[in-house]
């Protein structure tokens, strides 16, 4: 008997930012016959357009889609990202690189921190980030693709940092390539069925109706679908993250800098400020709490400490950490910041949305009819996604000395969640990092960032401190050098990138 051939579900996009056209490119991309995809936005919306750093997983999520690596750098101006460059967040005056890649490596079962703490205690080893390939070349100012295989060179991996307001119109590109369909217009209605009350249909403004089987709401902090017809609810965590305004201001190079592989993030009296250098602009931005500082001081402020000339004003965004309860209601799914927003200290906003995507393709409708059981599984991972990304931003904060001022009295004082609760304390009294194979930020990240802000455990694991420590020292050497070395063979930045020409932007 001949199976009946399955008709594509209808998926409807509200919204053409970064989240929209990268729903609307992955779907098409990555389940050509299982859907057909329409996009509506309008040119009357704006771009927000904060999130100029990534994180090494849109390397993949680029590649999935056929994108072209060095087209898609020139597009958007991008430059390689080796990790971030975290200042004065544990105390005032000192500093430490969260690397994208590892520290060290196990031996004999026993996690290579557990050996540097033993060494650190006995002052027989350097700083954690002098075995990591990673911080090295950060520091360093180069960059050169990770090696294949298993040597010391392929312990890292990169991301980049590009211009948000780029990286758009460049998905749309290869969106409409894809097949998307693209409807310019403003959505002034919602129509639901009234049996079930999924969404059946979007009114715009000129009286067209766009039917759909399953809408993805990327409309974003305005969440037309998921918060406004959908009446989800914001779980808001501004007490825990109080940070909830941004003065961003351009800036040009400053002649003669090195061009750093690497974002910066300098803490405040009233937040943190961010550097991210792109071929063409250094990216700038004072990230703030309102109820300690208003926007004309802030924007004031990150003029006073913004390098090179200024290409424009500060431009001041509004923004409200937390989560929808659910970000899959009925057939409305919630991607981007119509589902959640947290603040762009580890440059996660635009993994969140890929995030969300990439669940959202693995749990795709089989048919026109959503499983339950598919809706359920996606709002849990989304959440527990959510979550970790919060109890991390929120270490940055809790895990100082500062008392500087009364936004960090705040922070270091507070009650965390139970969850960072939990897996400080572990740290704390053990050495170990809570282990999970779903999500993001495992090991190395939590123990860049313990060990970076000053909060050493109280033990390790006591395997660490039965072999012979000048051995171990020496291991430590060999590894020590062995990274400076490689490190001073790789190219600089900047001329890694005029090597491969294919990647520069057309000049201005």
């Amino acid at each position: 008997m001949t199976q009946k051939p399955r008709e594509p579900v209808r998926v409807v996009v509200l919204g053409g930012g970064t989240a929209g056209w990268m729903t609307a490119a992955g779907i098409a991309a990555l389940l050509p016959d299982l859907a057909t995809v329409e996009l509506v936005e309008s040119d009357d919306i704006g771009i927000i357009g904060v999130g100029e750093a990534t994180l090494p997983h849109i390397r993949g999520f680029v590649e999935r889609l056929g994108i072209d690596e060095a087209a898609f750098m020139k597009a958007t101006h991008a430059t390689y990202k080796l990790g971030i460059d975290f200042r004065d967040f544990g105390r005032i005056g000192e500093s430490y690189i969260h690397p994208f890649g590892t520290f060290g490596e196990k031996v004999a079962d026993v996690g290579f921190h557990h050996y540097w703490l033993e060494m650190q205690r006995r002052g027989m080893a350097g700083s954690l980030g002098d075995y990591s390939f990673a911080v090295g070349a950060a520091r360093a100012n180069r960059f050169a693709p990770p090696e294949m295989g298993e040597g010391l060179g392929s312990t890292y991996g990169y991301a980049y940092q590009f211009d948000a307001t780029l990286f758009g119109p460049f998905m749309r590109q290869h969106g409409l390539k894809l097949g998307v369909t693209r409807h310019e217009g403003l959505v002034t209605g919602v129509e639901r069925d009234g049996e079930n009350g999924n969404v059946t249909a979007l009114v715009l403004q000129d009286g067209r109706r766009i039917e759909g089987d399953l809408f993805v709401d990327c409309s974003g902090f305005r969440s037309l679908l998921l918060g406004g017809e959908m009446a989800e609810e914001w779980e808001d965590w501004t007490h825990w993250l109080p940070c909830d305004r941004a003065a961003a201001m351009p800036c040009a190079h400053v002649d003669g800098e090195p061009l750093r592989p690497y974002t910066t993030a300098t803490a405040m009296p009233a937040g943190w400020r961010w550097q991210i250098p792109l071929q063409h602009r250094m990216g700038n931005g004072y990230v703030f709490s309102s109820a300690h500082l208003d926007e004309d001081r802030a924007c004031e402020a990150i003029r006073n400490a913004a390098e090179g000339e200024p290409l424009a004003d500060p431009r001041v965004l509004r923004f409200r950490p937390g989560r929808r309860r659910k970000s899959w209601s009925h057939n409305v799914i919630g991607v981007g910041l119509s589902s959640g927003f947290l603040e762009p200290l580890e440059s996660t906003s635009i993994y969140l949305a890929q995030m969300a995507i990439t669940y959202l393709i693995e749990l795709f409708p089989d048919g026109r009819a959503i499983d339950p059981r598919d809706r359920a599984a996606f709002n849990r991972l989304v959440d527990m996604e959510y979550d970790r990304v919060r109890d991390f931003l929120i270490l940055h904060y809790h895990a100082t000395t500062r008392d500087d001022s009364e936004f960090w009295n705040h922070l270091r004082t507070m009650t965390v969640p139970d969850s960072l609760a939990e897996k400080m304390a572990l740290w704390r009294e053990t050495g170990r990092v809570e282990r999970y194979e779903d999500g993001l930020f495992y090991d190395a990240s939590w123990i860049a960032v313990y060990v970076g802000q000053g909060l050493l455990p109280e033990r390790h694991d006591p395997r660490a401190a039965i072999a012979d420590p000048e051995r171990v020292k020496g291991a430590l050497d060999s590894l020590r050098h062995a990274i400076t070395a490689q490190v001073d063979a790789m190219p600089d930045h900047r001329a890694y990138l005029r090597r491969e020409a294919g990647r520069l932007a057309d000049a201005a």
